[in-house]
């Protein structure tokens, strides 16, 4: 039975519904494709306040996609897909917690409760706590990201679980292989399991301890959308546009937070410039080549104006520090007329309180221009005897683009080769290929070559 077709199971309307079904078998495995993307999101965090465990959550979230591959090719795809997803999902787990109950009823000599773990199981929050986070997805997030867990597991479960990353995305957001990834996750859900955490929303006192995680679970979901790590295009929208929801409602939950502040001020300023990432075919296009005239200026204002409180009030935050170099950018007149020296410097400051390589490739990007090539050239010289950026595609294509301003051009190909090698995205392969015939002063190609 269909959940109300208009609305979704948290009661907003649906943009872009169907206004009835599609006929049966007609694009259903599209349809359910298209709703793990869209809808993953929303049904766990649905289905996780029924379960009160986020692994049954997630178990029977996968069971209702299996169900709909099949119903939805006999049926059609319903008006709501993500309701439809949501009903049976909880109806699974309201089945799962009730054959659970029987059974302990009928073997109560065979099956006993396990004691509580000290200190596992913090207090209940105070009456209206639970609805101090306005959206399941957002409450989904806080949760996850339990301070009885290490930052990086909190991060990578949250991406995984919530946010429905693969576990090849966030490995590439890490900077780390997919195996060690993999064995991250499985260890996060072993040690909540082992340790009996369960799905509980935090109480408003407890959320400045989580911040700090969700801010990076935010940020790397708005990253892995804004150049996505493989296929077609070089946006993935679906990611980019539930990042800044999420950016949006941690504003409107934590106005006074300088990071929360930063962080959406960061995603506007970047997120302004989305419709001139690629020209007309798709193909990218460097901040160099970009259309200044046609970016945002709605969100350009929005994003700037966020800066000066994101940086107030001691030392500021990363996201602050980000924000503020992505406002220069934005409010450059030209690229040739961008104050770099004025992003080097901050980006000294953003080493300071975020000591990260590829912080530290941004700057050499950026002294580069500043003070020339040779000089950015032996920074990311650096970088690559130090090897933390060993598959990191951006290193060898930065260094690439240095070489060639000092004539370089052989050594330049293969740096653009070895960026190739890393790069999965086909945009990304077509602009490498697009480097690697200019540089040999061959004719452009329409695709990247190997």
């Amino acid at each position: 039975m269909d959940a109300n077709p208009e609305t979704r199971d948290d009661g907003r309307p649906r943009a872009g519904g169907h206004r009835g079904r599609a006929q049966p078998g007609t694009g259903s495995a599209a349809a359910v494709a298209d709703a793990h993307r869209r809808e993953w999101a929303f049904v766990l965090a649905a289905t996780a306040r029924v379960a009160g465990d986020i692994d049954l959550a997630e178990e029977c979230v996968q069971d209702a996609y299996v169900a709909a591959l099949d119903a939805w090719s006999r049926q059609g795809v319903p008006r709501n897909p993500g309701a439809w997803l949501t009903t049976a999902a909880r109806r699974r787990a309201i089945d799962a917690l009730r054959r659970d109950k029987t059974l302990r009823g009928k073997l109560p000599l065979l099956i006993e409760p396990a004691p509580p773990v000290a200190g596992s199981a913090p207090p209940a929050p105070a009456p209206g706590e639970d609805d101090v986070i306005p959206d399941d997805r957002l409450r989904l997030v806080f949760t996850c990201c339990h301070p009885a867990l290490a930052r990086e597991a909190q991060v990578a479960l949250t991406l995984r679980l919530v946010c429905g990353l693969t576990t090849t995305e966030i490995a590439q957001a890490f900077l780390v292989p997919e195996p060690t990834m993999a064995a991250r996750v499985t260890r996060a859900k072993k040690k909540i399991s082992a340790a009996r955490i369960a799905y509980r929303v935090p109480g408003l006192a407890e959320l400045p301890d989580r911040l700090d995680a969700v801010l990076t679970v935010v940020h790397l979901l708005y990253t892995t959308g804004h150049t996505a790590p493989a296929g077609e295009n070089v946006v993935r929208a679906d990611l980019v546009e539930r990042a800044l929801d999420l950016a949006r409602m941690l504003q409107s939950l934590m106005p006074d937070e300088r990071e929360v502040r930063g962080l959406l001020a960061l995603l506007l300023l970047t997120d302004a410039r989305r419709a001139t990432r690629a020209d007309a075919s798709g193909r990218l296009l460097l901040l160099a080549e970009q259309d200044g005239s046609r970016w945002n200026r709605d969100m350009i204002a929005e994003g700037t104006a966020l800066v000066p409180g994101a940086l107030r009030g001691g030392c500021p935050g990363r996201f602050g520090v980000q924000a503020a170099i992505a406002a220069l950018h934005a409010e450059a007149p030209s690229y040739a007329e961008t104050d770099w020296r004025q992003i080097v410097k901050l980006y000294d400051v953003l080493l300071e309180v975020w000591p990260s390589p590829v912080v530290a490739l941004n700057r050499a990007v950026a002294l580069a221009l500043a003070e020339g090539p040779e000089t950015g050239l032996a920074q990311i010289q650096e970088l690559e005897d130090d090897g933390r950026l060993a598959d990191y595609r951006y290193l060898p294509a930065a260094k690439a683009d240095l070489l060639r301003r000092l004539g370089r051009d052989e050594d330049a190909v293969q740096a653009y080769r070895a960026a190739l090698a890393l790069t999965e995205n086909d945009a990304e392969r077509e602009f490498l290929g697009r480097r690697i015939a200019e540089a040999r002063g061959q004719p452009k190609p329409g695709h990247a070559s190997g």
